[in-house]
């Protein structure tokens, strides 16, 4: 029998190297992180920080789809928990703070208030949350959102990387069994509280240490594809040439300028860009490219997607090709609770803490548990607002005015 000790009984957990150590799963020699849903870094990061909380006392579980949980239970048995905590997951060659942070400002915020005050009333629970960036495959939010229910295994039924191999197949060689799936639906959440880099300019540009986030906004992501006709570079005479590639800049070009006439707060990015067959002689008769939307206000996103589709139709039809949108997000904008944000600015006041009223144009795993149960967002500042890059950077000590709130505010919720 295995008798385990009182959480955090031996440890004190610095911010800054506990992120670093997190961070170092998948880090490649020049600092980027390539940590990508159940891949081999990927696996050995949730064990490694399953085996942190283990040893910091606390009761440890994994779900369905690979959520970690290290439970610190509370003494009001019939209470509901406080679920705090980020994402696991990186981009492809991302930065060492976005997602980790989130998660080890939690763990040590947890630590510090058993610490000084033993076990809280409610129940709090640090999340690794499986999945948040949709950067393998063509789907996001799989962690909360099977959380939330709102994915169950059906969703994942014919999803594949860019290798093929379907999620399900990733999902049992991480360890994480198809055949044993339970759904991972909870229905014992009181709040959803994540720390994370703001991912932005705002905080660092105005010096301030604290961003509390009021709205994130929504996001549409499709799959374009452009199907004309390849053949020779050579003999192919333009007027009679169906070339993909060419109308695929026509579509990006109008895409772009669209979006600035349109609404100075709306987004559109292309990210991701296949041509077939690739070749430097051949004329592309096959174009895959993404498109990200974005905006606080879904009307706009809707009257955006309405305006580009009727360009798409027209071109096709003038070129006599094929044009599709398949859209594989669709997340709302997401408002924060206004309770939870009211007591955030009065927890930075209380501390001190200069901080700043926001729209994160950035998703997050907040913006799924926001319409599922009351949810906070706080920001802390990223240098120079540069993320999803090995340049990502926050210094110490702003890392730890995170942590300070944190902390303070869980103090509030659970004790």
């Amino acid at each position: 029998m295995v008798i385990k000790s009182k959480p955090f009984e031996t440890k004190t957990l610095d911010v800054e190297s506990m992120v670093k150590w997190l961070a170092s799963f998948g880090q490649s020699d020049g600092g980027g992180v390539n940590r990508l849903l159940y891949s081999s870094p990927w696996v050995e990061a949730q064990h490694a920080l399953r085996k942190e909380m283990d040893d910091n006392g606390l009761d440890t579980y994994f779900d369905s789809v690979g959520n970690l949980f290290g439970r610190l239970t509370g003494t009001e048995k019939k209470s509901k928990t406080i679920l705090t905590g980020s994402h696991i997951d990186s981009v492809t060659n991302g930065g060492v703070y976005d997602g980790v942070y989130g998660i080890i400002a939690s763990l040590i915020a947890v630590e510090r208030l058993y610490k000084k005050y033993g076990a809280p009333k409610k129940t709090i629970e640090v999340v690794s949350l499986c999945e948040e960036e949709g950067s393998r495959f063509p789907i996001t939010f799989w962690g909360s959102g099977n959380i939330t229910g709102i994915y169950s295994l059906t969703n994942a039924l014919t999803v594949k990387d860019s290798d093929g191999i379907s999620l399900l197949e990733a999902m049992k060689r991480a360890g994480f069994d198809p055949d044993t799936y339970q759904s991972p639906k909870r229905n014992d959440i009181d709040s959803f509280i994540e720390v994370h880099v703001e991912q932005g300019v705002v905080l660092d540009k105005n010096k301030e240490s604290l961003g509390l986030v009021s709205h994130i906004v929504g996001q549409k992501r499709f799959t374009i594809q452009v199907v004309g006709e390849s053949n020779h570079a050579g003999t192919t005479p333009m007027p009679y040439r169906k070339d993909a590639m060419s109308v695929t800049a026509q579509l990006i070009s109008y895409i772009t300028e669209k979006a600035k006439e349109l609404d100075p707060d709306l987004v559109a990015t292309v990210g991701k860009l296949t041509a077939k067959p690739n070749v430097p002689n051949v004329i592309a008769g096959e174009v895959l490219f993404t498109l990200d939307i974005r905006h606080h206000q879904e009307e706009v996103l809707n009257h955006y997607c309405k305006i580009i589709q009727s360009f798409f139709n027209d071109t096709a039809a003038k070129n006599g090709m094929t044009i599709t949108m398949e859209q594989w997000m669709d997340a709302k904008p997401v408002t924060m609770d206004p309770e939870l944000a009211e007591l955030s600015k009065h927890v930075a006041t209380e501390k001190g803490i200069a901080f700043k009223r926001l729209i994160s144009g950035a998703g997050h795993d907040a913006q799924i548990f926001g319409t599922f149960c009351p949810t906070a967002l706080l920001f802390v500042p990223s240098k120079n607002g540069i993320s999803h890059s090995p340049k990502e950077y926050t210094n110490k000590q702003d890392l730890e005015n995170g942590v300070e709130m944190l902390t303070e505010f869980l103090y509030k919720l659970a004790y």
